[in-house]
């Protein structure tokens, strides 16, 4: 099995993709706005990428936080609030705060898995601070590290409910970058003492299954590489100072905070620590260059990722949201009296 998860160039698999993929066996597959356009749709992809190697459990993943980060839009999906609403509420409400995280993910993950999606990556445990890039912005779920960590648990309590994996990213923390990632590299000057804060969210969750890198150097930890491609942070931070066993993604390969080919990029991530790579633009020669490269996963990464496909629930064919919406929108609607 190729240690990637590839993307898909449409709304579904041509024959270039089907036969690609049935011989390279990638880890997964991640879906964009390109890919969702019907339930119908994309229950219909879901289950084709299943089909290929007749596997139920299967990483079919996508970014879906609500706000800004939503691949699954209006009018055919409901509009989810950004991480900033349930972080409002529980500067005033703590336990009403955790509760509307739970059950508006709940309510979010259910629509992901009537589509087939068994992985979304949610949510960030990013600790937001006065120059946060708006990368992050109101995606966050605070300013606290343990706000961010009850936050972040309900969050994934409440996916876990519907049988969809949720994602601890971006480790180390993407809080202290003040640029984004997507176009530049950020460099975090900050000490090792003052990092603790950064940490802290994803130490509380390190048991968690799935995990994700940051495209960011920490001087303090490695002034040379960026997370992902640094055997020191990886090795010393996310796997010592935080704890984390479960299966480790790159951020996106393709993001331009990382130099050379993308092949020789996903060959540092994987040299660094990292357990797969992940590669989103769907660009056939790149992920051929990745497969041919990478035609294997180690016996570690495997049982990581099994422990994932342990965590994924089945695929329903029909949901009920409404009183799990009404019970968020009741819960939020606090802040908005309070403000």
């Amino acid at each position: 099995m190729t240690p990637a998860i590839f993307g898909i160039s449409g709304l579904a698999l041509t024959a270039d993709e089907r036969a690609f993929f049935k011989d390279a066996d990638p880890a997964g597959y991640i879906l964009f706005a390109r890919n969702c356009d019907s339930r119908e749709q994309m229950r219909a992809l879901t289950d084709d990428l299943r089909s290929i190697h007749g596997r139920d459990r299967l990483i079919v993943s996508i970014d879906q936080e609500g706000g800004r980060v939503a691949r699954m839009k209006p009018p055919v999906w409901p509009r989810y609030p950004a991480g900033e609403a349930f972080a409002k509420l529980y500067e005033i409400a703590p336990a009403s705060a955790i509760e509307a995280a739970r059950v508006n993910a709940e309510a979010l993950a259910r629509e992901l898995a009537l589509a087939g999606v068994s992985v979304d990556y949610h949510a960030p445990f990013d600790v937001r601070r006065p120059e946060t890039d708006e990368v992050i912005g109101d995606r966050a779920l605070g300013s606290k590290p343990m706000q961010v960590a009850a936050l972040g648990r309900a969050v994934l309590d409440g996916m876990t409910r519907a049988g969809v994996v949720g994602c601890l990213k971006h480790m180390p923390g993407h809080g202290r970058a003040t640029s984004d990632s997507h176009k530049v590299l950020p460099v975090v000057d900050a000490s090792d003492a003052e990092l603790e804060t950064d940490i802290e969210p994803f130490r509380s969750l390190s048991s968690h299954p799935l995990g994700m890198s940051a495209h960011i150097v920490f001087t303090a930890w490695d002034a040379e590489h960026p997370a992902t491609l640094s055997e020191t942070v990886i090795r010393e931070v996310v796997r010592g100072k935080i704890g984390f066993d479960g299966l480790l993604l790159s951020d996106d390969i393709d993001m331009e905070a990382l130099d050379g080919t993308i092949p020789d990029r996903g060959a540092a991530a994987l040299a660094a620590g990292c357990d797969i790579i992940l590669n989103c633009w769907a660009k056939m020669d790149d992920q051929q260059a990745i497969a041919n490269r990478f035609p294997t996963m180690s016996d570690e990464t495997a049982a990581r990722l099994e422990r994932v496909h342990a965590a994924m629930g089945d695929f329903p064919d029909a949901i009920e949201t409404a009183e799990l919406l009404a019970k968020r929108d009741a819960l939020l609607a606090i802040a908005e009296r309070a403000a």
